[in-house]
Order: structure tokens, then sequence, then C-alpha cells
């Protein structure tokens, strides 16, 4: 394992824990998109199907039943506690993100990394998780006020895939040796998706002001 992987596990990891930290101390999840949530536990259900025939490590295990439980439990939050659940954002979170489900099922079944049913998942979470966060970010337009803690929670999910790029890049020249199209330019677009959202992130926090985004 390289560096950049593991700064990237545990941005995501913080991240998750900052999403909990919100939902859990105010009771509210106000600001977060349910539709992203639920995209996420598909992306985790699906790429890690290999933990059923297949162990690599303690490490590796135990953080993919770290992504998968938590994104179901958020879910669960968002939809049937019967206090955060009244606080959702329902008339602002009007994505349709059913349509990227399809989209990226399609793709996967089109352009694959392998052809066995573990693979075609496999591509279909790396297709699906780089547009998942479009939901939230829909939802953050909205809403124009953002919240420290949910700005934080997906400025975090960002770093966590810009680091993951750079960890596939970082392979490519010391293991792999070898380009490989989907992560990389999955990964990439997933980046793109979240600059303007950091360009609006760091100067509200270089001007100490609330984070908003431009309608």
């Amino acid at each position: 394992m390289n560096l950049f992987r593991l700064a990237g596990d545990m941005t995501h990891f913080l991240g998750i824990l900052v999403l909990f930290l919100k939902i859990h101390s105010t009771k509210s999840c106000a600001g977060i998109s349910l539709k992203t949530q639920e995209l996420y536990a598909l992306v985790f259900l699906t790429r890690y199907m290999d933990l059923i025939v297949k162990y690599y490590s303690l490490y590796n295990t135990l953080f993919k039943l770290i992504f998968i439980g938590t994104s179901f439990a958020t879910v669960w939050y968002m939809r049937y506690h019967k206090v955060v659940k009244q606080t959702y954002n329902k008339d602002q979170d009007t994505f349709r993100h059913y349509y990227l489900i399809l989209v990226c099922l399609v793709l996967a079944v089109l352009i694959p990394h392998g052809f066995t049913v573990t693979q075609v998942l496999w591509t279909f979470s790396i297709y699906l998780e780089a547009v998942a966060i479009l939901p939230q970010l829909v939802l953050l337009q909205s809403s124009r006020n953002i919240d420290n803690l949910t700005g934080n929670y997906v400025f975090l999910l960002g770093t966590y895939r810009a680091l993951y790029l750079l960890n596939w890049i970082y392979r490519f020249f010391t293991e792999l040796h070898r380009v490989l199209w989907i992560p990389w330019i999955s990964g990439l677009i997933q980046t793109v998706l979240y600059a303007d959202f950091f360009y609006y992130y760091v100067k509200s926090w270089k001007k100490h002001e609330e984070l908003k985004l431009p309608a």
C-alpha cells in the first residue's frame, strides 16, 4: 500500500465520521442528499462483493465492511429515524438518480473491466461513484447556505477521490506499468465534478465567510 491510498482511505473515513457527527450531534440531515447516500450504498455493495470469495488482509476487509455498513446506516438514519428523517430536504433533493444507475449499468456491461459477474459489478461501482456526488452538489446549489459540517464532509469526499487518482498514477509508475483506463478516467471525471465546490470552499475558508454555491 502506498501513501496516496492510505491518505485516501483515511480521508474517506474522516469524511464518514464528519457526516455521522453532523447527524448524531444535531439530529439533523439537512443539507445531505439521501439520493447520493443511496448511490454510495449501492457503490460499496457492488464493489465489495469479493468479500464473499476472497480475503486480502485485515485492513482491506475492515475498511470494506466499514464503508458498506456506514453507507447503509446513513440511508437508514435519513429514511427511518423518527427525528432525523423530518429534517431531510426532500423538496430540494430532486436529482433523478435512477438515470445515473441505469447509464452506469449499461456502460459496465458494454465496457467492463472483465466479463465475470464480480468484474462487471466492480466496473459498475467505479462508474457510479464517479457521478454519485451529483445529487449532493445539486442540493447544495439549491440550499445556497451550507453548514460547516456538510461543507467539510463534501470537501473530504472530493479530497479522497483526488488522492485515489494519485494512487492509481503512482501505481502505474511503481507497480503496474500499464494504464487502467476505467479507474483513471472515472476518477478524473469525479475530481472535475468537485472543482467548482473546491473553489468556493477554499474561497470561503480564506475569507472566513459562510460557504455558498452559485445557483
